[in-house]
């Protein structure tokens, strides 16, 4: 129920047939099932999906679990709304319908039609998109009509000749799918296929650009071979193709998400990593990580440590002018998660130059790494931020040392 619904001793009432007979609540978006009964979509599909094949009202078997909308009342409980606008009652919104299976089924087999007209196989695939991006629910009413094998075969046609508008469509539905292992290494096992996916990262739409890279981190975090997540990541030009959707010049939130997920995917093959760093990811990572979400901050700064384990990386890091100030501006600020990696970062870049220790001293990181141990944090950041003040004893400064005597609650011991 709305929360402006909650107190009911103001002057209003809610009807006992508005209600939910399963959470006694003002329906929202009000079906019938084979049996007459109205409930609210949400609470009759919870209870199917908890197991439930009877109508709860009337105990009779749901012979059919197709669900009607009740246009009709849900239009009198809209107009109940207004008339009741005073009592601080809002109006609910008109529920976007489920995308009907059978609709589904006619363009997925409209699209993937070799007889028909390639404008109409185009058009299917553009509804279905729209339909994919409508809500979590018609996303599953799309895959369990076996869109993913479809949509896979008419992505990933004729991969050896120039792409076309059928197979860009076909990609752009595929990306708001998560893939089977199985679907996964169809993809990967084929070193055509994926190099049809790495050139797709260089196109002139950003989006063709977007929704590639998409596929490309699913399949790479989709399937257990290490061989064949090494081939994906030794693929020609597949990190500067990710890189370059990191550094788009445009604000487009999506292809900083993508473009993370991908990274951190690729990253995670060690013996290539080098080629990230070549590629261009350390200045990427440092210059866009002001701008990303928590969760791909995360990711970000997961990266930036994986990178500064090989020693192209650390040297890479360590030479550009904002890395170590904004690592130590990001400890305790993000996440835990957050501040782990940056603290692993940290350590790795100072433990490789006295020039990043002195960097870190100067941003304040001594005040940092001791607040970080007091902190509620991971055991694994504080372990990381004891290791730090461990390798910088030498560096601090005698006034630094002197304030850090208020931290008497540090478990850091003197050196």
């Amino acid at each position: 129920m709305p929360a402006s619904l909650e107190p009911l001793d103001v002057g209003v009432q809610i009807p006992y047939y508005f209600r939910c007979p399963i959470s006694l609540e003002l329906m929202r978006d009000p079906v019938t099932v084979c049996t007459g009964q109205t409930y609210d979509r949400s609470s009759i599909e919870s209870w199917v999906a908890t197991g439930n094949t009877t109508c709860p009202v009337t105990r009779v078997p749901l012979t059919d679990f197709t669900l009607i909308p009740n246009h009709t009342l849900r239009r009198l409980i809209q107009d109940w709304c207004v008339a009741n606008r005073s009592f601080g009652v809002e109006r609910i919104p008109t529920p976007k319908q489920p995308a009907d299976p059978g609709l589904v089924r006619t363009l997925l087999a409209q699209a993937s039609s070799g007889s028909g007209s390639y404008s109409l196989r185009v058009s299917a695939l553009r509804r279905l998109r729209g339909l994919a991006r409508d809500s979590d629910k018609n996303r599953s009413v799309i895959a369990a009509n076996n869109a993913r094998e479809v949509l896979l075969t008419i992505a990933l046609a004729d991969v050896g000749s120039e792409s076309s508008e059928l197979n860009h469509e076909a990609l752009a539905v595929l990306s708001m799918f998560a893939l089977s292992e199985p679907e996964c290494l169809y993809v990967a096992s084929d070193s055509d296929r994926v190099g049809y996916l790495v050139k797709l990262l260089f196109h002139s739409s950003i989006d063709v650009r977007v929704n590639s890279a998409a596929i490309i981190e699913t399949v790479v975090a989709g399937i257990r071979s290490s061989e064949l997540r090494a081939q994906i990541s030794n693929a020609d030009g597949v990190f500067e193709g990710i890189v370059g959707i990191l550094n788009y010049p445009l604000v487009y939130p999506r292809a900083l998400k993508i473009g993370i997920k991908a990274l951190f995917a690729l990253c995670l093959v060690k013996q290539h990593r080098h080629k990230a760093v070549a590629a261009g990811a350390v200045e990427a990572l440092i210059d866009r990580l002001p701008e990303f979400e928590k969760c791909d901050s995360e990711r970000a700064l997961a990266t930036v440590e994986l990178l500064c384990r090989i020693p192209s990386g650390c040297a890479a890091f360590e030479s550009h002018a904002l890395t170590v100030p904004l690592l130590v501006k990001i400890i305790l600020k993000i996440s835990d998660r957050a501040t782990e990696y940056a603290a692993g970062a940290l350590f790795s870049l100072c433990s490789a130059s006295e020039r990043a220790q002195a960097d870190a001293v100067a941003a304040g990181v001594l005040t940092q790494l001791l607040l970080l141990v007091q902190s509620d944090c991971t055991e694994r950041a504080k372990r990381k931020a004891q290791m730090l003040l461990k390798l910088l004893r030498d560096s601090w400064p005698h006034d630094s040392i002197a304030r850090s005597d208020d931290f008497a609650g540090s478990d850091v011991v003197p050196f």
